[in-house]
């Protein structure tokens, strides 16, 4: 059972994750200050933020590693490699979409979205946290399993992007290009269809 101290550290850390989500989510990752941060987390002291993370990118990894799920699957992405295409590709899926059930992470989203179109470095960054990362492993999951026969010799690399790229249009179509037709239709069902039409095209024929 964590200490009181372990739990009381736990719970400050997690007040400044929520804030600085909610701050990101009003003012971007550029003009966020660490005063707004500590404001919205309810500290007293903005010194104190750098006592839980190295710096302002630490922090915005640590939001998006808490609030993106596809982030924390891909903590145990060598559990994936040897699964089945279907149950990995449902998984990374569901786990994608699961961010438009949060708003603030919708809304975070946006403003970095538009920060990356004019800031570089800002794009570099929030590259390196979670896209990279994405297709990276996508792509070495299906070099994998083109290797053991299990789909078609096709490039990984493009597949990758084919696959990530419609579950990225539902999202655009959902919450940036708001579309009727999309807001009826489930993250559930996007995925299902997603993973059975890519699977159509890229499946072994000799795989039952």
């Amino acid at each position: 059972m964590p200490s009181r101290d372990d739990q009381t550290y736990e719970q400050r850390r997690q007040q400044i994750i929520d804030g600085a989500l909610e701050v990101f989510a009003r003012k971007g990752f550029e003009k966020a200050t660490n005063k707004d941060i500590a404001q919205e987390a309810g500290i007293r002291s903005t010194g104190l933020i750098y006592h839980y993370f190295k710096d302002k990118a630490d922090l915005l990894r640590q939001v998006l590693e808490q609030h993106a799920p596809i982030l924390q699957l891909l903590n145990h992405s060598e559990e994936m490699m040897s699964k089945p295409p279907r149950e990995v590709l449902t998984a990374l899926g569901q786990a994608f979409l699961q961010i438009v059930e949060h708003r603030s992470a919708i809304s975070a989203a946006k403003v970095m979205f538009g920060e990356s179109a004019r800031q570089p470095a800002i794009a570099d960054l929030v590259n390196k946290i979670g896209p990279t990362r994405g297709v990276s492993f996508i792509t070495m999951y299906l070099t994998h399993q083109i290797k053991m026969g299990t789909l078609r010799p096709i490039n990984p690399h493009a597949a990758a992007r084919t696959f990530i790229g419609s579950l990225m249009a539902f999202i655009v179509m959902r919450e940036v290009f708001p579309q009727p037709d999309a807001q009826n239709l489930s993250a559930e069902e996007m995925v299902a269809t997603t993973v059975a039409i890519f699977l159509q095209g890229t499946e072994h024929p000799n795989v039952e």
